[in-house]
C-alpha cells in the first residue's frame, strides 16, 4: 500500500512537472502570436492613434478576453501608449524576444516584438501557469489515490488467500512434538514458497541425521564404557582377594591395564565429539607437517622403546599445508597409537611427511599384520575392531575410534586416508594425502 501510493504521487508529480512543461512551451507560442498579431495591428493603424498616451480612446485591440496574457504598445522611444491592465508597471524592453521579469512581486514572461512606429509586448504570469499544471495533477490524483487502494485491497485479498496454505503448514510444524522432523508438506504450497519450504526440510532432515548419529554414537559409548567399569570392578575384586605378592602384582597390572584403556576410550571419546560435523572448527592456518611428524614422535619415543619398536621419523623437506594444528596432532598420534599398538615387539615403524606429485602427504608405515581388504573400508567406522573375535596384549587397549577420528579430521581438512599393502615386505601404510595448495 505505501509503494502503490508513493506511487499515485509520484505519477501526480509527474504530470504536474510534465504538464508545466508543456504549458510553458505552448503558452510561449501564443506569447509570440499575440506580440507579433498586436505589432502587425499597430503597423496597419495611423501614426496618430499609435501615439495616443495610455489609459485614453484605446484603439480596438485583438480580441483577448478570458485570457491572463496581458499586452502594452511603446512608442519607438519606449514611451508606454497602451496597457491592458494599467495597474501591472511592465518594464521597457527594447530587445525582441522572450523575456523573464519580476513586476510587483511577481515573476512574468514576456514577448516583446518590434513594429514600424514601436514596441508590442505580451505578458503572462509565470503563477498562472503554474497553476494550470497544478490542476493538471490535482484531477489526476484522486482517480490514482482509488486505483491505489482498489490494487493494494486486491493484493490483500489475493495474499491472504494464497498463504492459506502456508498457515496451514504452519499450525502442523508447531503442533509437533520436539523429534518430529517429518518433512512439511509442498503439495498445496504456492510455487513462490515451495524453495524455501524444501530448504527447511532439508534441513529437517539433516537434524534428523545428526540426531540419529548422535544418538547412536551414545548408545555405542555406553555400550563400549560398560565393558571396562565392569573390567575394572572384577580387577579390584581380584586385588582385594590376592593373597601373596606375585597375586597382588599381578592383579595390579591388570587393574592398570584396565584403568589406561578406560582412560583411552574417555579420551577418544571426547575427540571424536571435537570432530563432529556440527563442532566448530578453528581456523585453518599455514604449517609445516614435519614439525607435527617431529612433535608426535617425540611423545611415543619412550612408549616405543618400553615396547621393544624401532619408532623413527622420514623427513627429507619442508611440507607445508593449510590445517589446524591440534587436529592435525590429534590424527596422527592415532595412528601412531595404531601402529604400536597392533607392531609386535621388535618391529619397526617409520612416519614421515613429504610432497608427492605437488600434495602434501602424510605416512606411517609399520610392520604389523596389516588389516585384510574386505575390512579397510568398515575400520573407518566407530567402534569397530576387526575380524579378530578376541584380542590380547596391547592391541586390546584400542576401543575401535582411532580410525574414525582420523578420517573425520582428514575430511575437515580436505584430505584422503588411504590405506595400503607396503611395497615388498609385510605391514600396512597408511597415507593421509592433503589437497594442493
Amino acid at each position: 500500500m505505501a509503494a502503490l501510493l508513493i506511487g499515485a504521487v509520484s505519477v501526480s508529480g509527474t504530470v504536474y512537472f510534465a504538464t508545466l512543461e508543456e504549458f510553458n512551451e505552448a503558452l510561449d507560442a501564443e506569447l509570440k502570436h499575440v506580440a507579433t498579431s498586436l505589432a502587425r495591428y499597430r503597423d496597419l493603424s495611423d501614426a496618430s492613434s499609435a501615439q495616443r498616451p495610455a489609459g485614453t480612446g484605446r484603439v480596438a485591440e485583438p480580441e483577448l478576453e478570458d485570457s491572463e496574457i496581458e499586452t502594452f504598445t511603446r512608442d519607438a522611444a519606449g514611451k508606454l501608449l497602451y496597457a491592458s491592465d494599467e495597474k501591472v508597471r511592465m518594464p521597457f524592453i527594447d530587445s525582441e524576444g522572450l523575456t523573464r521579469v519580476s513586476v510587483g512581486g511577481e515573476s512574468w514572461i514576456v514577448y516583446t516584438a518590434r513594429h514600424r512606429v514601436g514596441y508590442a509586448q505580451a505578458a503572462q504570469r509565470v503563477d498562472s501557469r503554474r497553476a494550470i499544471a497544478r490542476e493538471s495533477a490535482t484531477r489526476i490524483l484522486p482517480p490514482m489515490l482509488l486505483l491505489a487502494m482498489g490494487i493494494g485491497g486486491l493484493l490483500i485479498y489475493g495474499l491472504r488467500l494464497g498463504l492459506r496454505p502456508l498457515d496451514a503448514a504452519a499450525r502442523d510444524v508447531a503442533g509437533r512434538s520436539a523429534r518430529s522432523l517429518a518433512p512439511i508438506d509442498c503439495t498445496r504450497l504456492p510455487a513462490e514458497i515451495t524453495p524455501m519450504v524444501q530448504a527447511i526440510n532439508g534441513l529437517m532432515a539433516r537434524l534428523d541425521d545428526s540426531m540419529t548419529a548422535q544418538r547412536r554414537f551414545l548408545a555405542d559409548a555406553a555400550h563400549e564404557l560398560r565393558s571396562p567399569i565392569t573390567a575394572l570392578r572384577l580387577q579390584l575384586q581380584l586385588l582385594d582377594r590376592s593373597s601373596d605378592g606375585a597375586a597382588n602384582a599381578a592383579a595390579r597390572a591388570d587393574l592398570q591395564q584396565g584403568v589406561d584403556r578406560a582412560q583411552r576410550l574417555v579420551e577418544q571419546l571426547l575427540q571424536v565429539a571435537r570432530t563432529e560435523p556440527e563442532a566448530q572448527i578453528a581456523p585453518m592456518l599455514p604449517l609445516d607437517l614435519g614439525s607435527i611428524v617431529r612433535e608426535v614422535v617425540e611423545a611415543a619415543s619412550a612408549k616405543a622403546e618400553a615396547w621393544q619398536l624401532d619408532l623413527g621419523a622420514t623427513l627429507a623437506e619442508e611440507v607445508p599445508v593449510l590445517g589446524d594444528r591440534s587436529q592435525l596432532l590429534i590424527l596422527l598420534n592415532n595412528l601412531v597409537e595404531n601402529a604400536l599398538r597392533h607392531t609386535p615387539s621388535g618391529g619397526v615403524i617409520d612416519v614421515g611427511a613429504e610432497m608427492r606429485d605437488g600434495r602434501p602427504v602424510l605416512f606411517v608405515l609399520d610392520t604389523g599384520p596389516g588389516i585384510p581388504k574386505a575390512e579397510r573400508e568398515r575400520v573407518f567406522d566407530r567402534f569397530y575392531r576387526g575380524g579378530q573375535p578376541a584380542r590380547s596384549g596391547r592391541a586390546a587397549l584400542g576401543s575401535g575410534l582411532g580410525l574414525a577420528i582420523v578420517k573425520a579430521i582428514a575430511g575437515q581438512h580436505g584430505a584422503v586416508v588411504e590405506l595400503l599393502d607396503r611395497v615388498g615386505e609385510p605391514g600396512l601404510e597408511v597415507r593421509v594425502s592433503f589437497p594442493r595448495r
